[in-house]
């Protein structure tokens, strides 16, 4: 995971860089860059020229693209 300053970030908020974040998704850096230029890839952040991800972003990215079966997704309920 990437240093940062603060130790009041919980694991959830620490920046992971694009590299990171595909492995915890285990996706490739690549498909993770293209899903974030077409608009639909988990939220992020930048710094510069740099992209950053939190773990509760890539997380819930995840939790939005659950399916069933081939032909549903699965709703959520709150």
């Amino acid at each position: 995971m990437t240093k940062q300053n603060s130790n009041d970030l919980s694991d959830d908020e620490i920046f992971m860089t694009v590299k990171e974040a595909a492995e915890f998704l285990r996706l490739k850096p690549c498909t993770l860059d293209l899903y974030r230029c077409e608009g639909r890839g988990p939220e992020y952040r930048k710094h510069g020229s740099r992209v950053y991800y939190t773990k509760a972003a890539l997380i819930e990215w995840s939790e939005n693209h659950r399916f069933q079966s081939t032909s549903q997704r699965i709703r959520k309920t709150k």
